[in-house]
Parts: structure tokens; sequence; C-alpha cells
């Protein structure tokens, strides 16, 4: 017989197997499940699904869309190429910046003073991203520097409208055709035909054997505040890019003081970023009303702040710049005035319109004309004079050695007399020599 000690043993040995045998039946049992489950999941029924099908209908062409299409191949990629300066050779600023507000400049104004006040404006533009590239002059450090910007063809000969600043300081220049390939790097050699600093413009070329498409200029002047227009350039070298908005405002002056004298640009909240500069601000007409310049951002990129030289200054500047001198020709009378007085003075001086004389340049056409220092210019052939602005615009629209009708105040007493314009750039040679 068995001990209790040998049947106890027994009987546990049993249970143990007995357990294990149920927890292997568990599991396998639960495995048998969990496949079961996920094999539901996979042979799910989608039988009861409709295929998706692309819709065949078409959307109508807006004026955006027609606007691109007719200007697009007009519209021109701007690549310049600095090679590197000796660094014994003191550079100019770069043609970047972060984004500031240009800086306030005295009151005292020289309507001869613009020829001063150019390379401020290029400061100033300095300080509003532009387009190029940082260090795009070359700088120190031996390297090539590289900058993108935007044009368009205003002739089928190949004539070409962009920023100055765009290819100010390049040793080469190249422009790419919405037609040319790819593959091509650099794109058709391009020459500079003329610039002007004054209101950052310039005209190029590139040969062609083929007529080129072109742009129309339209009438800045009929464009209204909130009007819609649409912008096409190469931000950051993504060429044929389209943006739209409407014109926030006019007669934007964003320099103040001299260098500012001939900036009075279109205002537009369409999206211009670097690399815009120089590309066309078009009317729903499609016709060029402004050529994009600069951009106000503290990020230096869209914030909604885009300005735009208009076509009455852009048309103006081009056809001096394709005459044989190549060169704007703007008049002046050799003075200088005081810019901004308040009522009050205005009210000491007896004048609630014009521009006080401060001096007169000696031997200039102001003097010659009987001009002195302390006059008031109220009118200029008969039409009131708001403010020195007004002034310099007026004269220097006018050809050297046409004469225009000054009305002024002397001693609280009306008089007028006539001046003969001269040439801005002899005048204020001739300030210099003496």
């Amino acid at each position: 017989m068995k001990s209790l000690f040998d049947r106890l043993r027994s009987r546990r040995l049993a249970s143990a197997f007995v357990l294990l045998a149920t927890l292997s039946v568990a599991i396998v049992a639960g495995s048998f499940a969990a496949h079961g489950v996920r094999g539901q999941e996979k042979q799910a029924n989608s039988s009861d699904a409709a295929p998706l099908k692309v819709v065949s209908s078409s959307v109508p062409p807006n004026d955006f869309v027609r606007i691109a299409r007719l200007v697009g191949p007009a519209v021109v990629n701007i690549n310049t190429e600095t090679l590197p300066k000796d660094s014994s050779v003191k550079g100019r600023r770069n043609p970047h910046g972060h984004v500031q507000q240009a800086p306030q400049q005295p009151d005292d104004q020289d309507e001869d003073q613009q020829q001063q006040g150019q390379g401020n404006f290029q400061d100033f533009f300095n300080k509003f991203f532009g387009g190029q590239a940082p260090d795009q002059e070359g700088g120190n450090d031996g390297q090539m520097r590289e900058s993108l910007g935007s044009g368009f063809i205003v002739d089928s000969k190949g004539y070409i409208i962009t920023n100055n600043h765009v290819v100010d300081g390049a040793d080469k220049i190249y422009v790419k055709l919405s037609t040319d390939p790819n593959n091509e790097d650099k794109g058709r050699p391009a020459r500079v035909i003329g610039v002007d600093k004054a209101t950052d413009l310039a005209v190029i070329k590139i040969d062609t054997s083929s007529p080129l498409p072109t742009v129309k200029l339209g009438d800045s002047d009929a464009a209204q505040v909130g009007d819609w227009v649409e912008a096409i350039g190469s931000p950051y070298a993504l060429s044929q890019t389209v943006t739209a908005g409407i014109i926030s405002a006019k007669n934007r002056t964003i320099d103040q003081g001299a260098p500012g004298q001939f900036q009075h640009f279109i205002q537009t909240d369409a999206a211009i970023n670097p690399g815009n500069s120089g590309g066309p601000l078009l009317n729903m007409n499609g016709e060029v009303i402004g050529v994009n310049t600069a951009i106000f951002t503290q990020s230096g990129g869209y914030q909604g702040l885009g300005f735009a030289m208009p076509s009455k200054t852009v048309v103006e500047v081009y056809n001096d710049l394709i005459s044989p001198s190549h060169k704007v020709v703007r008049g002046s009378i050799g003075i200088t005035f005081r810019q901004g007085l308040s009522g009050a003075v205005n009210r000491v001086y007896g004048f609630k319109n014009g521009v006080l004389v401060q001096e007169v340049t000696p031997g200039g056409p102001a003097e010659k004309a009987g001009l002195k220092s302390g006059d008031i210019v109220t009118a200029i052939d008969g039409r009131s004079i708001k403010d020195g602005d007004d002034l310099v615009n007026e004269i220097a629209s006018r050809r050297p050695g046409s004469t225009v009708r000054l009305g002024y105040l002397r001693d609280g007493k009306t008089a007028d007399t006539t001046v003969t314009i001269g040439d801005r750039d002899k005048v204020f040679a001739e300030l210099n020599n003496q």
C-alpha cells in the first residue's frame, strides 16, 4: 500500500497537470478568437462603397486667370552676378536689410538736393527688402554674389524695365523668359541701357532674333484706392508667381526729405516678397500701372505693405533712358526752400499754401529771374502750389530751356516773374564749383 505521503504527492501532481492543461486550452482558445476578430477586420465588406471620380465640369476663367495668361509671357526673371571686389576698396552697403522705417530727413530741402540725396535714397532701399541676396555687392570675403529679381518686356526688340537696385553693381546680368527651358541655368545675357537712382528704375536689354511678347502701360492716375490689382514676379526665385490684392493707398512717400522727392508710390496689399522687385503691378485690364519696388516688413517677408512706382513716372523715366543720353533730365530753378512749415509760421509770413525760399543759387535760373531769399512761391503758370513736393514735381517735369511763370509773395505783396528752367545736373554742378 502507498503511504499517505505518496497519495498526497500523486494528487498534487494530478492537480498541477489539470491546471496546466486548462491554461493551455484557454491560451489556444484566446488566440483563435483574436485571429478570428483580425480576420473579420481584414475581410470587411466594402462592396457598397462607390469609387470616386474627378468632376469634368470647368470653372469659367476669371479676370486674374485672363491677365496671368496675357501678361505672364512678358514677365522675366533676372539673375545677376557680382564678382569679388578688392578688399582694400571700400564697398557699398549691402542692398538688403531687415525692415526698418526710413529715417526722417531735415526739413531743409533744395530742389537741386536730389542729386546729393541719391545715395541716401539707395540707403533707404537697403532698409527695404527689394529682392537681392545678402552681400550682393561682392563683399570682401572673395566670394561671388548673386541676386534675383523680376522685370517685364516693354519692347519686342528686348527692352526690359526693372528696378535699379536689382542690377546695381552687377558684373553680369541674365534674363530668363517664361518660355526658356528650365535646364538653362542662367538665361540670356543682358546689358544696362540706363538707370535712374532717383526713382530706382532701370532699363536693360537682351538680344533676340524674333519679336518678344510685351506688356501695355496703363494710366496709374486713373487707378483708385480699392481697385483690384495683380502682381507677377519671381519671389524667392519662384518664377511666374501670381498674387492679387487691392490698391491700399496712392501717392505714398516712404522716405522723407530730398531722397523721397520723386518717390510717390502706389501702396498695395498684393503679396510682394524678395525677388518681386522690378515686376509689374497690373490693373484688371492687364495693363501695368506700377513697378513693384519695395516692401515694408519686420520679418523680411510679406506683411501686406508693398509699394510700386506709378506707371506715369515709369513712362517718363523710360523715355529718357532710351534717349541718346541714356539719362533722365530734370528741370531746376536753383532754390533751397523750407518744407513742412506749421500753420502758425505760414500765418506770420502771410500765406496758406506755398514754398518759402531760403536760399537762391548765385547765377541760377531763380536769381536771374529776380527771386530772393524770403520770397514765397505760391503759383506756377497760374496754378497754386501746395508745398515743396508739388513745386519740385512741377519744375522737375519741365524741360531745360522752357519757361514758367512763377507767382510769389514778397513783403506781403504779390508779384510774378518768368523763369527759364535749367538742367538739374548742371545747376547742381555749378553750385558745387562755387
